[in-house]
């Protein structure tokens, strides 16, 4: 894999008061840029330059100002950041590249005190690392809404389907209608026909009569159909809605409760770990500033002592920076009286363990976080689906009782017709009392047949449209069916995204790890691989499943017997080579190189030029600007094609 990079452009980086650097404007090409130069040069002052103005706050004052700034011109735009010495620290305001700096500091900006460089070596939580920068809550939150969605559109998907269970009886019932209709309407052309034939007979006029009669008994005959039509109908919908209201009923009547208190409960635990995590993040970041700074002063780092011994006078014991390099003392760099540099070393061993031990408090957290993220998710779908169904219960109880009083409205409409109906026939009756005529007959039996086909048009009207109803809910379902498959999918990736991250994590570096060992040539070493390896653990009542990396270290001995060592057992060297390789495993697998501009590697002494060289030429395919700081003799090692910078 390899990454594209940006096309060709200026790249200036302007600083003022950072680390040991006055004022200073260097401009980069894209590509790889190396700064070459003895220690003391400000070259990590640089980089710490660099990373301010992406967004980092990992960057210091000079000892003498209460305020700095930089500057990085990129792609024809200005980013900018201020430093202010305050009473709690520096504050850090502006306008950087990037708004949350938290990937670059882990994976892209590599200098010696790098969390996931220096994880490797210290042998902590790896899986931590590599997923620290993941929002599980906003992945749980995003969850929640797909699963609503996903009930909204499972509950449509109920109705369609109940609705089209009717499609077979509407079809038999279209068939019956327009047969039925086809035989009225045959029917009527005869008696038509032989009404015609008959009009000459002399009956005409009382046939009129009777015929206006029968025209009102029609009517009503007619209307009494539809009131009829009308009580069937909503006798089934009072029927549909009654079974509804009983399921729903016992379904909410098994559902468990979600008591507000508790969920109120959880939002305040929630709320507190998440400020706990935050504070333990500020003290593990302090912490790590403190053991880099005292790691640097005890080492002898000759920038830190020039910037300690600028305003301290000469003495016949030295200068500041003499006493900093002694071999059994040194000057304690807060207070400037000389100790046992073992009691320095030993105060840094409580330091470094304090720094484990909260990190481990951090991972355990974030362990509580999830867990009373979790239940907090699953009570408040328990309440929405407890919600939902109540105000579904209240809806059917409503709809019951409406239609029980329509129901009896069409009963009491019914009755009255059926009276009206009754009164017309006997009308009817007292006209034709004296004329039992041919032609009336056929004119009654012409009139009937008309009602009867007009009340079969008007049913086959109404099946057609329900039909055309049914059809057009064809589409609808087939859409809510795609769209629920894209739920499934959407659920997927982000219940797998963690795992994939710790796959894709684990995958790079096993395979950058072999494709490393074999280019810089570590022969005594067979194999670094990491295995990923679920285990349960207990929180609170609950046992749930956590995921470990394990690294592994396969060597192979003089009789050529493989066996598994520790990484406390490989060289400085080889410790260093592990932890870079790591930080590009998850530089890769959160693919950094999208949204930050830079890789940067400091404090590579401890490998050879070759190997360096080596190292840098393979970490060029997959990051877009490659910035390292190098001692001149390492620097010569590299390709001379590469961009150098010796003065800063």
């Amino acid at each position: 894999m390899s990454t594209d990079r940006p096309s060709a452009g200026g790249i200036e980086i302007s600083a003022r008061k950072i680390g040991g650097i006055d004022d200073t404007t260097v401009s980069l090409t894209p590509g790889v840029t190396v700064l070459a130069g003895r220690n003391a040069t400000n070259r990590t002052s640089f980089l710490q330059s660099i990373m301010a103005a992406v967004g980092s706050e990992n960057a210091s004052l000079k000892g003498d100002a209460e305020e700095g700034s930089v500057e990085l011109r990129l792609d024809g735009e200005r980013y900018t950041r201020r430093l202010r010495r305050t009473p709690d620290g520096v504050a850090f305001d502006g306008d950087p590249y990037l708004d949350d700096p938290e990937l670059a500091d882990l994976f892209a900006f590599l200098l010696e005190s790098n969390e996931a460089r220096r994880g490797v070596a210290r042998e902590e939580n790896l899986r931590e690392l590599i997923m620290r920068p993941v929002d599980t809550s906003e992945i749980n939150a995003e969850i929640e809404l797909l699963r609503a969605e996903r009930r909204s559109v499972d509950e449509r998907l109920e109705e369609i389907e109940a609705e089209r269970d009717r499609l077979p009886a509407l079809e038999r019932r279209r068939s019956d209608v327009e047969t039925r209709l086809e035989e009225k309407r045959a029917e009527l052309a005869e008696v038509e026909a032989a009404i015609e034939r008959s009009d000459a007979a002399g009956s005409q006029e009382r046939a009129e009569a009777v015929e206006e009669s029968l025209d009102a008994l029609n009517e009503r005959r007619s209307a009494l159909k539809r009131v009829q039509e009308h009580v069937e109908t909503e006798r089934d919908s009072l029927e549909t809605a009654r079974a509804e209201l009983n399921r729903r009923r016992t379904e909410l009547e098994s559902l468990p409760d979600a008591p507000d208190d508790r969920i109120d409960a959880l939002d305040r635990e929630i709320s507190e770990l998440r400020e706990r995590r935050r504070r333990c993040d500020a003290v593990v970041n302090k912490l790590q500033t403190l053991v880099q700074f005292n790691e640097d002063a005890l080492a002898g780092d000759d920038e830190l002592a020039d910037l300690l011994a600028e305003d301290e006078p000469a003495s016949d014991g030295g200068t500041v920076t003499d006493q900093l390099v002694g071999e059994s003392n040194t000057v304690c760099w807060t207070c400037g009286s000389e100790v046992d540099r073992s009691r320095i070393e030993s105060f840094l061993d409580r330091l470094r363990a304090l720094a484990r031990e909260k990190r481990r408090d951090r991972s355990d957290i974030d362990d509580q976080l999830s867990a009373a993220t979790d239940e907090r998710r699953e009570l408040k779908e328990q309440r929405e689906r407890r919600e939902n169904l109540e105000s579904r219960v209240d809806a059917l109880e409503s709809e019951v009782e409406e239609r029980e009083a329509a129901l009896e409205r069409h009963e009491a409409e019914v009755e009255e017709l059926e009276t009206a109906i009754g009164e017309l026939e006997d009308e009817v009756g007292e006209l034709d009392a004296d004329d039992h005529d041919e032609t009336l007959e056929r004119h009654r039996e012409a009139n009937s047949l008309q009602f009867d086909i007009g009340r079969l048009t008007g049913q086959l009207a109404e099946v057609k449209e329900e039909l055309e109803e049914l059809e057009a809910l064809d589409a609808e379902a087939d859409r809510l069916g795609e769209r629920r498959g894209e739920i499934a999918e959407e659920l997927e990736e982000l219940r797998t995204r963690i795992e994939r991250l710790e796959r894709e994590a684990i995958d790079g570096f096993n395979d950058h790890m072999d494709d490393i060992l074999s280019i810089l040539g570590y022969g005594n070493i067979d194999r670094i691989w990491i295995e990923r390896r679920e285990e349960e653990a207990r929180e609170g009542r609950r046992t749930v499943d956590r995921t470990r990396f394990d690294l592994h270290v396969v060597r192979t001995s003089d009789d050529g017997t493989a066996y598994e060592d520790t990484i406390r057992h490989l060289s400085e060297s080889e410790r260093e080579v592990t932890g870079l390789v790591f930080a590009l495993a998850g530089y890769l697998a959160h693919e950094v190189y999208e949204t930050v501009p830079f890789m940067l590697l400091d404090s590579l002494e401890a490998i050879d030029s070759a190997r360096i060289a080596a190292l840098v030429e393979y970490f060029e395919d997959y990051a877009p600007n490659i910035v390292v700081a190098l001692l001149p003799e390492d620097a010569q090692a590299l390709d001379d094609d590469y961009s150098r910078i010796t003065e800063i």
